[in-house]
């Protein structure tokens, strides 16, 4: 059972990763062909905020495959086991707000810790990169 979490951790993780790799990258060639930086800023901010929330969605979707599974442990307290409530809780955690209404019990733990990691490294992330695109872009506006 531990081996098959530590994989899936590894491929949740993994996604994540490569979904944000891919997104500022991709933000990256594309935004220079926009004619007005103001346009460039805005997009990269969305196009952002887009790829926060379909990683969270990963996460949500891993957090109810497994406490469905209940071999891997499960999410209690303010829970219903919905997929919305894990996509709340995945919010929470991936932004490190953690309110501790739902609280994970059982090996579940490690992919929270996991998610917190991962949010706070992907948001610095995209913090340093629209800062350069502001730098970048709206250094020669006035």
């Amino acid at each position: 059972m531990f081996v098959v979490l530590c994989v899936i951790n590894i491929v949740v993780i993994s996604l994540a990763v490569f979904i944000h790799y891919e997104t500022l990258f991709s933000l990256s060639k594309f935004l220079p062909r926009l004619a007005l930086p103001r346009h460039r800023v805005l997009l990269a901010l969305i196009a952002v905020l887009l790829a926060h929330t379909f990683e969270v969605w990963i996460f949500s979707v891993a957090y109810y495959l497994l406490h469905a599974n209940g071999g891997f442990g499960t999410l209690t307290g303010n829970f219903s086991d919905s997929l919305l409530d894990c996509a709340y809780f995945s919010f929470t955690v991936y932004t490190s707000l953690g309110f501790g209404d739902i609280v994970p019990v059982g090996d579940l733990r490690f992919l929270c810790g996991l998610e917190s990691l991962i949010g706070l490294v992907m948001i610095a992330w995209s913090a340093s990169f629209m800062y350069m695109e502001m730098q970048n872009n709206w250094r020669n506006i006035h």
